[in-house]
């Protein structure tokens, strides 16, 4: 452990401070209560936060949600701002593989009543309708090259445009579901391969789908605001950028080695490879970045049209009538040039969210005009056995995490651990013994992903709230999960 990870200190009752020490340029702050930090002092992660604060340009602190875990690089659940004007550099390190890895929530005029007994006949269609699991294939075919830049270019509107969805997705989609900073031309032959047949797939690992309703209500204005109601039907999708995004991720990791060698940049970890923003493999990586992010929202979108028509094959109707809409769609895993003030003075700075998400404001312009007088809805799913959050960004946010939150409840076991911790358990009857009806396409996905897997949620989300970084909206208990 660092010497910054064994003197951390708690500041106020959510936040601890890990000084500067050696090379750092800034502290780290790590967003815990007792409970939470008895579980992550002393583990690798912390040392990470220290690491991050090494990257030449990072502004006021590098920083940590309570999710925080160990990952490549930047932990899960860091945020680093670097300011380009300052040398600022972009690390893929703080972005990690599944680029743009985010969550879409649909609500619905449904309710838990309407649904009762139809549960697992739902889970099955979505299970049919849409394609999970390693190496599936899209429900719309595979790709020829000139559609698939036309896919990276474009984002959610690509798929909009083919008859997924509506401009109105648009407006409730993060940036619009597109990166203006996407060019073709600097993705990767492997990454354009791997992302000919994947658009409209789920993939494995943490990725779902999941039936819920909402079970409880905190701020009545702030859910109405997003159309959630007591005992109302949802859907939530997480998933992202699929092979393309993972090849995408690698190829840059490569570029970045042969750039800190060529800039002269010196870092404790080989992981948090990096160039600065405005050199040109800096502004390489955020193009093919770009694209991956807008591959995952167009991905998204698709899979939500899917799982929309696979509700109403089981419960008759159309969409409309069902009142299937989005309520948001949030990414995680992403850096973005965005405008922060510093001292006293607004600059852009080059923020990575890593299992982090965007928090920003009531009043905020890149806030939903429907959503403006409230704040940005900031999703956090649990796992399939305990709830997910709705929240709602805030100035704290803005003020303190450069408008970031977290992203979920965060890992406490690796996948390796979680695999042998279930072995000879029978997942399925636990989670249906739960009221939770589950399909997957294999028995070690359920195994890795089992709820004593991950922290509390409500653990982490209470640690937001209490912070004043997320306020707390609604909370959605889950019914039926699909997984690949």
């Amino acid at each position: 452990m660092s010497d910054s990870a064994r003197d951390i200190r708690q500041v106020s009752e959510c936040v601890w401070e890990l000084p500067r020490t050696g090379g750092m340029h800034v502290p780290g702050r790590v967003y815990a209560d007792e409970r939470l930090m008895s579980h992550i002092r002393g583990e690798k992660s912390l040392d990470q936060v220290a690491n991050v604060a090494h990257l030449e340009g990072i502004v006021r602190y590098s920083l940590a949600m309570p999710d925080i875990h160990w990952g490549y690089g930047f932990p899960i659940g860091g945020v680093a701002a670097t300011d380009p004007s300052a040398g600022g550099v972009v690390s893929p390190g703080g972005v990690g593989y599944d680029i743009n890895c985010g969550v879409r929530l649909i609500a619905s005029g449904l309710t838990h009543e309407d649904i009762r007994g139809r549960v697992a006949d739902i889970a099955k269609a979505l299970f049919r309708d849409v394609p999970c699991g390693v190496g599936s294939r899209g429900a719309i075919g595979k790709l020829g090259k000139n559609e698939l830049d036309e896919v990276l270019s474009e984002g959610a509107s690509w798929a909009v445009r083919k008859g997924f969805g509506t401009d109105a997705d648009l407006d409730h989609t993060e940036e619009r579901g597109r990166l203006s900073a996407a060019d073709p031309s600097h993705v990767g032959p492997r990454a354009i391969k791997r992302g000919l047949d994947q658009v409209g797939t789920l993939g494995s690992g943490n990725h779902f789908i999941e039936l819920g309703v909402v079970d409880e209500v905190y701020d009545a204005r702030a859910a109405e605001t997003f159309g959630l109601r007591k005992n109302g039907v949802t859907l939530m999708i997480h998933s992202g950028s699929r092979g393309l995004g993972y090849q995408v991720c690698d190829d840059y990791l490569e570029v970045m080695q042969d750039a800190v060698r060529k800039y002269n940049i010196r870092l404790p970890d080989r992981q948090l490879s990096c160039a600065p923003v405005e050199s040109p493999e800096g502004k390489r990586y955020l193009a093919a970045m770009a694209c991956a992010a807008n591959y995952a929202w167009a991905n998204r979108q698709v899979m939500m049209a899917l799982a929309k028509r696979a509700v109403a094959s089981v419960l008759g109707g159309s969409e409309q009538s069902l009142g299937l809409r989005l309520v948001y769609d949030v990414c995680h895993n992403i850096a973005k040039l965005e405008r922060h003030e510093v001292n006293g003075k607004m600059k852009t700075l080059c923020v990575h969210r890593k299992g982090a998400t965007r928090a920003f404001p009531a009043g905020h312009d890149d806030v939903p005009s429907a959503y403006r007088a409230v704040g940005q809805p900031v999703l956090v799913p649990g796992d399939m056995g305990t709830h997910s959050y709705v929240c709602v960004g805030t100035d704290t946010a803005m003020a303190e995490t450069f408008g970031s939150a977290c992203h979920g409840a965060g890992r406490v076991m690796s996948r390796s651990k979680a695999r042998k911790a279930a072995a000879g358990r029978k997942l399925t009857d636990e989670l249906t013994e739960m009221g939770v009806f589950v399909m997957a396409t294999g028995k070690g996905t359920l195994a890795e992903e089992m709820p004593s897997a991950y922290k509390n949620v409500s653990d982490v989300v209470d640690v937001m709230d209490r912070a004043g970084i997320a306020r707390k909206v609604a909370r959605l208990k889950p019914l039926g999960v699909i997984k690949g």
